[in-house]
């Protein structure tokens, strides 16, 4: 049989094989919890055989009572019930913590699989997507094997028990009730595709709910700036209903099964009193013969019945186990060589690009045929109008994508065949928007380095010469900082994230400068320390400012994804018709623009 399904999809058993293969933990001790499931069955399905034995000792048969047999087999009877449940317990609890145990490495896996993505790929995901892969779905995927699981386990043996149990008794009966959920059983397969079509939707609504939830919340400081919370509140509503259409379907699916189980429970059960009768008057079956056969046939409804919750179940966990599987079948195409990795030499890095050509997924090219040298303790300031490939370029020298062509090199090795962790110690990108996490700024400093102490940290302030910026603080490295850093302002904000670059000490530092306005003071303490940053490093930063352009020691021009000028920034500004001459003409009439505002202002 394949292992797909008509739109090429895994089908449910084969999800399941590959979610138990990626969770071990889930398997391990598997077999003894089933062997407590199938002996928490069995004890069960003894119970109607004891009062079987009772009624006909205690009522008789042909007038012989046998009363003093009653108290052994009601002894017998409650022996097995405590013993049952003590085994379901221990059953389950095995599982919850087999499950568990399992599912939190699956999270792990797959919180860690997200990171080892590209920024290509991450990007084409929206975030509530990837959160509600790692959260909500490995959620639904745990409560089904701790509760629904076993109740498959729990519901087939009793199912085949009480089968075997009430041939035994009547094959005639037995026949009855196989006959009335006959069609059931025909129909579960056609009602079980339906169902796993209709989860896949549900789950993915979530994931697009989550999402359209979640930006706003993370941006309403925009929602209200701008006054649309009513677009906002619309776009909220549309996911919600969405999801809310997608989980009324499914149920509609879930009724209709729910309600056929019903109704072949109720054939059967009128078939078998109605046989039962007949075949009792007729002396084919004793009194106590004939109760034991009803509450057989209530073991073997009520795990039909409980059938249509579990298929449920069932669906919409292998539909949330094939969203996380195939997040971590995502290919990562930007390969961690892991301990085979390159180690890069001590000391300052150069770095070089060779005939590097980079275009994204049936796109045009973005940056196209670059070869450039970049200098050991050189400062190289990287300008383009937008869209012109300088943030392509950084992104690529600090290896968040690999090039479509050609090779990236930091010395003499291939940027590829360094691992992450090695690449990290030795290259930093500092992004334009520093993100800090809602947690204290010694929290915050200490993702530059885990291991630094506050003297360490305290030395780093002072050598950026920020120690005036820190003593305004009102509780020093212990400060709060607010989720997303709010508690700070944005200049505030970059001073944190040059703090923290200066903590991990790279060799090569690629700059993303920031352009958010900030105030005289800030701009000239973040200006103080990103000197002080860059000094004896090399660095490569995108310029956004007239004065980082004019302060480098050589200026990289791009314009349409090509390096059009490379030099330094009174060679290029005395090319005629050049990139970069027109670029600082520019940027000086805004900056004499500028000038010219605050001045009447203060007039």
């Amino acid at each position: 049989m394949s292992a797909t399904d008509e739109q090429g999809r895994l089908t449910g058993t084969a999800i399941i094989r590959r979610g138990l293969s990626l969770s071990p933990a889930i398997k391990k001790g598997l077999g003894l919890t089933i062997a407590l499931a199938i002996l928490s069955t069995v004890g069960g399905s003894v119970i109607p055989i004891l009062i079987q034995r009772t009624v006909d000792s205690g009522l008789g048969s042909g007038g012989d009572t046998r009363v003093g047999d009653i108290g052994g087999f009601l002894a017998i009877a409650s022996v097995l019930i405590v013993i049952t449940s003590g085994i379901g317990y221990w059953m389950r609890i095995r599982l919850f913590v087999a499950s568990e145990t399992g599912l939190a490495q699956m999270r792990v896996d797959a919180f860690r699989h997200v990171h080892d993505l590209s920024m290509l790929t991450q990007n084409s995901e929206r975030r509530g997507v990837l959160v509600s892969r790692v959260t909500s779905d490995i959620d639904q995927v745990s409560q089904f094997l701790q509760f629904t699981g076993i109740q498959i386990v729990v519901s087939a043996g009793q199912i085949v028990v009480a089968t075997l149990i009430m041939a035994y008794y009547s094959w005639q009966l037995t026949i009855v009730v196989l006959v009335c959920f006959l069609p059931l059983a025909i129909s579960l397969r056609f009602f079980a595709e339906r169902l796993s079509r209709a989860y896949d939707t549900v789950r993915r609504t979530v994931g697009e709910m989550l999402a359209v939830i979640a930006e706003p919340v993370v941006g309403a400081s925009v929602v209200r700036a701008y006054a649309i919370e009513g677009r906002t509140q619309a776009r909220v509503d549309d996911g919600i209903k969405g999801n809310l259409d997608a989980n009324v379907k499914a149920q509609k699916l879930v009724a209709v099964t729910f309600a056929s189980a019903g109704v072949a429970g109720g054939l059967a059960n009128g078939g078998v009193i109605l046989f039962g009768v007949v075949i009792g008057v007729a002396g084919g079956l004793s009194m106590g013969t004939v109760i034991a056969f009803a509450f057989l046939v209530g073991l073997f409804v009520g795990p039909v019945q409980t059938a249509t919750q579990v298929i449920t179940d069932a669906q919409n966990a292998i539909a949330s186990w094939r969203r996380v599987i195939e997040l971590l079948d995502t290919p990562a195409d930007v390969v961690d060589p892991g301990a085979a990795g390159v180690p890069l030499p001590g000391g300052t890095l150069s770095a070089r690009f060779e005939g590097v050509t980079f275009a994204y997924p049936d796109g045009p090219d973005v940056l196209k045929d670059i070869t450039v040298e970049i200098a050991p303790r050189q400062r190289v300031a990287v300008v383009g109008e937008t869209g012109s490939g300088k943030t392509t370029f950084a992104k690529l020298l600090t290896r968040l994508m690999d090039p479509t062509v050609g090779v990236v090199r930091l010395g003499d090795t291939d940027i590829s065949a360094v691992s992450f962790d090695e690449l990290r110690r030795h290259v930093l990108m500092v992004p334009q928007e520093g993100f800090l996490f809602d947690a204290t700024l010694r929290a915050n400093l200490l993702y530059g380095k885990q291991e630094a102490t506050d003297a360490e940290l305290d030395s780093v302030i002072r050598d950026l010469g920020l120690t005036d910026w820190f003593a305004t603080l009102p509780h020093g490295l212990d400060s709060q900082v607010g989720q997303r850093g709010e508690s700070l302002s944005a200049g505030e904000r970059q001073l944190v994230a040059l703090l923290r670059s200066a903590l991990a000490d790279p060799e090569l530092i690629v700059l993303d400068e920031a352009t958010s306005a900030v105030d005289p003071q800030t701009e000239l303490r973040a200006t103080r320390a990103l000197d002080r940053l860059l000094e004896g490093r090399s660095s490569v930063t995108i310029a956004h400012r007239l004065s980082t352009a004019e302060n480098a020691d050589r200026v990289l021009v791009f314009e349409a994804g090509r390096l059009v000028e490379d030099g330094t920034h009174a060679q290029l500004v005395a090319l005629d018709n050049g990139v970069y001459a027109r670029l600082h003409a520019s940027w000086v009439a805004q900056a004499s623009l500028s000038a010219h505002h605050v001045a009447v202002d203060h007039s």
